[in-house]
């Protein structure tokens, strides 16, 4: 049995997540109106897993779930608008410490139920197998693990792009649960001389993509961008798939591209990292490829980097003592496609060593 308090100051949102809940089974649910009710609860209750609003009246999300972590860690799960705001805000929480985020659906919520409410429940139930650890100065802690030398500050000179060498390859990253501050903590520790393009797949909400990329982009000496039209790959780049899409490698005159594509039914969880990864040994030869799979619940990478290991590609899995959640890493060491399993402050420094 799942602990669960909801926290929401709308009692129509409270109402409905708490009926959800209840029909998907193994819940004990608690509600909460605002901050400071959900940090009385926070230590009555005890809960498993909170999913927290960010726009509450007295005490608002984030310096709620910044007390919580304090008073009483647990893993959060952010339920948020599909504002910018609400975007900004929303990566924010995860810099505090949340796991994961599930916008609330437009329009009436009541009609949106059907769809959105199995995959807020299978959000929460990974969420409840989270582990929550102090993330604070984590960048700066892999920077340190690195080498000074390699860790060029985000205010380095800009140096001028040029096409992919024939010999250059690809970085392809996938993440999900707790995936943020992990991406972070890796791409923030890469020097802007970098030489290959970096693909992440991130499982995220549309609404919050572009976010994300604006924040590591003023965070990384590599420039970040989000994918939602085909554009050339470029080494110093990181291209963020767009969330409810898929991130493709493509060729277009000869010149390989990073392209967004529809969604595929076969894949739960999107931008896939399994269609990223495949997509990618169509167009380069597996040696030429190093797979990074990281925090995140499911499957989703573990079959397309197994192969991609098999083929004389390279993989790198996080290791289950830093993951968040050790799912799909796990899948893929499991499945023995895992050339290194590094903890995450270990992983940028097997990265470039890596890179010739």
């Amino acid at each position: 049995m799942i602990r669960l308090l909801i926290v929401d100051d709308s009692a129509l949102i409270r109402k409905l997540l708490g009926e959800i809940f209840a029909r998907a089974g193994g819940f004990e649910v608690r509600v909460a109106r605002d901050g400071l009710a959900a940090l009385e609860q926070n230590r009555s209750f005890a809960p498993d897993v909170v999913t927290l609003d960010l726009d509450m009246p007295r005490m608002d999300g984030l310096t709620c779930l910044d007390r919580l972590m304090v008073e009483r860690p647990c893993p959060v799960v952010i339920v948020s608008s599909h504002s910018l705001p609400g975007a900004e805000a929303t990566l924010k929480a995860f810099e505090l410490g949340a796991v994961d985020v599930m916008p609330k659906p437009g329009g009436p919520v009541s009609l949106h139920m059907d769809e959105w409410a199995p995959r807020l429940v299978a959000k929460v139930r990974g969420a409840a197998r989270a582990k929550v650890r102090s993330s604070l100065r984590l960048r700066e802690r892999v920077r340190q693990r690195i080498g000074a030398a390699l860790a060029a500050a985000p205010s380095a000179p800009a140096r001028a792009l040029r096409p992919m060498a024939e010999g250059d390859g690809l970085v392809l990253v996938g993440a999900s649960t707790g995936g943020p501050p992990a991406l972070e903590a890796l791409l923030t520790a890469l020097p802007a001389s970098f030489p290959w393009p970096i693909l992440v797949a991130q499982h995220m909400p549309a609404s919050f993509t572009g976010a994300l990329a604006r924040r590591l982009d003023k965070l990384c000496a590599l420039a970040v961008i989000e994918v939602r039209e085909p554009v050339p790959l470029q080494p110093g780049m990181v291209y963020i798939g767009a969330g409810d899409a898929d991130l493709l490698v493509s060729r277009r005159d000869a010149a390989l591209v990073a392209m967004a594509a529809p969604p595929l039914p076969a894949h739960l969880w999107h931008p896939s990292a399994d269609r990223l990864v495949a997509s990618a040994m169509e167009e380069l030869a597996p040696a030429r490829i190093i797979g990074i799979l990281m925090t995140g619940m499911g499957n989703d990478g573990a079959a397309a980097m197994a192969e991609l290991h098999a083929r004389g590609g390279h993989t790198i899995a996080e290791a289950e003592e830093t993951a968040a959640v050790w799912g799909m890493p796990g899948e893929l060491v499991k499945a023995g496609g895992a050339e290194w399993v590094e903890p995450l402050p270990d992983i940028a420094a097997r990265l470039l060593a890596m890179v010739p």
